[in-house]
């Protein structure tokens, strides 16, 4: 017989064999492997493998939306201290600093007694329109009582805030009147000033202070630098402690305006993001203005790249104690769900090549205890000696050797003011009685003191009033015992914060910073410096 005809006679007989084989096998591994084995297939990533393993398996009912919302943030935790998920709860509130406004009725209050007090109410704002005025107690939100509840004041902020051209009804009580007074008011854009104040502190020297870097602080920071201008400006002095960044855009563009063309302001270079350099334009309005810029521990990201630019080109003064030290750039991306991330893409070094992030490979913990750490070495009342850690040196344009390693080490350091610190100070601050005496002060006499223009006649008239014994009297009903030795060494203190807050609850920041400055060392001393040039 012929191998072919065997093979035709064979064949069927091997399927057969073969087919049965399968099955046989088949079953088995089937047997074998129930209830113990989830097959991977490769083209899904292992994160979403597991995810999907969890949600049919899992003992008890699990949304794998919630574990997505959790296990984001963890991924990010471990890369950097700044890259972070926002959540579509939280996005709006994140985001309407750096935005510069938000929708709401468009007044500035403070709680006494469980109660919200009007401070000010926003000039053509919506509560101005309809008539409400500073000093008014809201009582009810949308038929929803809110004084004497103990309500968060969070709580009512979210009550009053809403989509522009929402309505709102709020009763209020105001002084002398019997009855509540209704009003129904329209939501607006209310602006968030990034620019605090803006005044002369002496003859020819201005003094801006900047808050954040918002999309609206450089119309801001242009309109208070004209104004001073006006006044005869020739030198200014900046104040950016406890500014702790925002857009590098903003900052990048004040510091155009002191420089001449084509000077490096900063750059920035990532793993996916090559080199990326930010030079100046000709015909800065400010190039023949002398310059001081104050910063602290709280100065931080954009503030640092401003102070950089300003140090590394050899441009102005850097007065006070070293900056914060973040040197990433975060950019945001938002998904459909309305959540968004912000994921650092890039260092930003300074014109000499500085990267001033400070070391975060230590964790989380020890990053943000940074501040605590530097306060306990002694670092706020001594220069400290980052420049000694870092043996790398950089160079400015006129030879100023600067160091990097994390922060922006000042020109001349300023240390931590403790004159004239007591017991008796510390405990009135931390129960936060100045500010509660500040505001009942102001309320009780706001007829007086609104007829009180300048900063300077606050003082006259509250210190000719003993407005510090009235005090003590105060904290004394408030279970803090007068001692009047400790009282006599913070006089000065006490006397200065009790006017300045008493000037800003009636005529806002341009009552307390002039009145602030006279207890306030960095600023003093940058006057000082920047009047003797």
């Amino acid at each position: 017989m012929s191998n072919n005809r065997r093979w035709v006679i064979l064949f069927p007989v091997f399927l057969a064999m073969a087919t049965v084989a399968g099955i046989l096998i088949g079953r088995y591994y089937k047997n074998l492997h129930t209830n113990s084995t989830f097959y991977i297939y490769p083209r899904a990533d292992k994160l979403t493998n597991i995810l999907n393993l969890i949600e049919r398996e899992y003992v008890d009912p699990v949304s794998k939306n919630d574990l997505v919302e959790e296990a984001i943030p963890k991924i990010l935790q471990g890369l950097d201290p700044h890259s972070q998920y926002i959540p579509v709860t939280e996005l709006q509130n994140v985001n309407e600093p750096l935005e510069g406004n938000f929708s709401g009725i468009g007044i500035q209050f403070n709680m006494l007694n469980d109660t919200l007090i009007v401070i000010n109410v926003i000039v053509n704002g919506p509560s101005e329109k309809a008539g409400v005025l500073a000093g008014d107690r809201i009582i009810i939100v949308d038929e929803d009582t809110v004084a004497g509840v103990s309500m968060p004041s969070d709580s009512i902020v979210k009550k009053l805030r809403g989509p522009k051209g929402t309505k709102v009804s709020i009763f209020v009580q105001r002084k002398n009147v019997a009855e509540l007074i209704p009003f129904e008011i329209t939501r607006d854009n209310i602006p968030l000033y990034s620019v605090d104040v803006g005044y002369m502190v002496s003859e020819g020297t201005g003094f801006i202070k900047i808050n954040k870097f918002s999309k609206t602080t450089f119309e801001e920071f242009t309109e208070a630098f004209n104004a001073l201008h006006r006044q005869g400006m020739r030198k200014l002095i900046i104040d950016l402690r406890n500014n702790g960044g925002g857009y590098m855009v903003t900052s990048v563009n004040i510091a155009d305006q002191f420089l001449p063309g084509d000077e490096l302001i900063v750059y920035t270079q990532g793993n996916a993001k090559g080199r990326e350099e930010y030079r100046s334009n000709p015909g800065g309005y400010a190039t023949d203005i002398e310059l001081a810029i104050l910063i602290d521990e709280g100065t931080a990201s954009a503030s640092e790249i401003l102070a950089g630019a300003i140090q590394d080109n050899d441009r102005g003064m850097i007065i006070g104690r070293r900056s914060f030290g973040k040197g990433l750039v975060q950019e945001q991306r938002e998904f459909q769900d309305g959540s968004a991330i912000r994921l650092t893409i890039a260092r930003y070094y300074t014109p000499t090549g500085r990267c001033i992030q400070k070391p975060y490979e230590n964790g989380l913990e020890e990053y943000y205890n940074d501040l605590n750490i530097r306060y306990f070495n002694g670092e706020f009342q001594n220069e400290d000696s980052i420049k000694f850690a870092d043996t790398i040196k950089y160079v400015t344009p006129k030879g100023k050797v600067l160091y990097g390693g994390g922060g922006i080490m000042p020109d001349i350091f300023v240390p931590f003011d403790t004159a004239g610190v007591s017991d008796y100070l510390i405990e009135v601050r931390n129960k936060g009685l100045i500010l509660k005496f500040a505001l009942d002060y102001a309320d009780l006499n706001r007829s007086k003191l609104e007829k009180l223009a300048k900063p300077e006649d606050f003082v006259k008239y509250l210190v000719s009033g003993n407005i510090l014994k009235q005090f003590v009297n105060y904290a004394q009903s408030e279970g803090v015992v007068p001692v009047w030795k400790e009282i006599t060494v913070s006089e000065e203190i006490l006397e200065n914060q009790l006017c300045a807050y008493i000037a800003r609850n009636i005529i806002d920041n341009k009552g307390f910073y002039p009145i602030i400055q006279n207890i306030d060392n960095t600023l003093l001393k940058a006057i000082e410096e920047i009047s003797g040039n």
